[in-house]
């Protein structure tokens, strides 16, 4: 409760319009960097600990500040041709770039089986969710992400509008550190968000 707590005290930063949502299990990049430093983003330790992160808020703290605010509106479905690679894990969005870095992001611990959940403070639902993993020998610490180092997982049915969704994803063959890339197709306007969470099989 603490969390979401939070999570509504962060919609006064960007603003009614602006409070949408994000994978926040496995968390996704900028989601994971603001719950870990959000609090404590001055802190020196910060660049030893999660080289990432702090390469991210020394970019653009924006990016995590608003980590539910990554959409794009009118791709009408078309997110491979619109999106370039090297550009998934912002959703093509300059100011998120850092997301797209390769590196040691904090990975999260799942099984080939695993729960998906997305917060969303303003209740759009979802048309659909496609998820991906990248492909197994695909490495995240030194590879930007595009769409050739993906396997299509699995596309969702409708989810009616709610703050919690969650849905769960099986997989098989995949060890290590990967990335979980997730579309989220909003129900209430054509919006697109695409997020990149770090995930280790174990």
């Amino acid at each position: 409760m603490l969390l979401f707590a939070l999570m509504a005290g962060m919609v006064t930063w960007t603003g009614a319009a602006q409070a949408h949502g994000t994978i926040v299990n496995p968390a996704s990049r900028a989601y994971q960097c603001w719950k870990t430093w959000g609090s404590n983003h001055m802190s020196p330790t910060m660049q030893q600990q999660d080289p990432m992160c702090y390469r991210a808020f020394q970019a653009n703290p924006d990016t995590m500040w608003n980590w539910m605010s990554a959409l794009r509106d009118g791709l009408g479905g078309q997110f491979q041709a619109r999106t370039p690679d090297g550009q998934l894990c912002s959703n093509a969005l300059s100011r998120n770039d850092t997301l797209n870095q390769a590196g040691a992001w904090k990975t999260t611990n799942v099984s080939r089986n695993f729960t998906v959940q997305l917060y969303d403070q303003a209740s759009h639902g979802a048309d659909y969710f496609r998820v991906y993993v990248s492909k197994q020998g695909y490495n995240p610490t030194t590879q930007k992400l595009g769409w050739g180092n993906l396997d299509f997982i699995t596309q969702t049915g409708r989810y009616a509008p709610s703050q919690n969704i969650s849905f769960n994803v099986s997989t098989s063959g995949y060890t290590g550190h990967h990335i979980l890339f997730v579309i989220w197709q909003a129900s209430h306007l054509d919006q697109a968000y695409m997020w990149c969470s770090d995930v280790n099989f174990v």
